[in-house]
């Protein structure tokens, strides 16, 4: 079985090579697109491969755009930043997702259906055009987002608006820093669940530890390690945040939306 990967980020295209030929050495990666212009062409001049993977997100448009012109037969596993509750939309017709940084145990699941479907003779049509207009009827992924939380502060219970949160983060309990740097706890048990209510376009997973609305990032520093270093407007600068390698692709494509 072969497939092929569409992703823009070459570290990140040769460490998704790096995993399949781990949890899958069966699996011939025949070819690896960074674009969608580049990706047109491979099909135009190639036979479909039994499995894609693609990012959703390329330098110069949606990959979505690929499967419009190029009706495809086989399973599409899709990679993306996005968080659970924006990329529901994308879970069309059995094709699957994987969240970045990609996890290795997920990818072998992915991989697993994607092969079943395969040796089934599935007929797993792509319909992109059923795909695009969920994507273009936000207001049933947005409904879900919260748009204001309870802080605790001196036994007393305070409402804050989402836009007025700079970032959330764990310290032993879960916070919540306002853009005037008043601190409050929350009673939720993590962050995965605050994130889960939080509107992917407005905040970023940045780290374990930090959730961040992106109308409090200052500015951008990269490291020697190709790591990312954070820091918030005032009066929330002395806050840095770092961003791993591995997200560092993904909250660049972020910022820059």
């Amino acid at each position: 079985m072969n497939a092929l990967i569409i992703e823009d980020e070459k570290l990140v295209a040769l460490e998704l090579a790096s995993s399949i030929a781990e949890v899958a050495p069966d699996l011939q990666i025949i070819g690896t697109v960074g674009s969608v212009k580049t990706a047109l062409r491979w099909f135009s001049e190639n036979a479909e491969p039994d499995l894609i993977f693609a990012d959703v997100q390329l330098s110069d448009g949606v990959s979505f755009r690929i499967f419009e012109q190029f009706q495809l037969s086989g399973p599409i596993i899709f990679t993306t930043a996005y968080n659970e509750y924006a990329i529901q939309a994308f879970k069309v017709n059995g094709i699957d997702y994987l969240l970045k940084p990609v996890d290795r145990d997920e990818l072998k699941r992915a991989i697993s259906k994607a092969q079943s479907l395969i040796k089934a003779k599935s007929n797993v049509a792509f319909d992109v055009h059923k795909l695009l207009e969920a994507m273009n009827t936000p207001v049933i992924a947005r409904s879900t987002y919260k748009e204001h939380f309870l802080g605790n502060a001196r036994n007393s219970w305070v409402p804050v608006k989402v836009t007025d949160i700079a970032y959330f983060t764990r310290d032993q309990l879960n916070f919540m820093v306002t853009n005037t740097s008043e601190r409050y706890i929350l009673d939720y048990d993590t962050l995965d669940q605050i994130e889960m209510l939080l509107n992917p376009d407005q905040f970023y997973r940045a780290n374990r530890h930090c959730i961040v609305n992106i109308d409090a990032v200052h500015q951008v520093k990269a490291m020697a390690n190709l790591k990312l270093n954070l820091k918030l407007k005032v009066p929330n600068h002395q806050f840095n945040i770092e961003i791993s390698r591995d997200k560092a692709p993904s909250f660049k494509k972020w910022l820059e939306k």
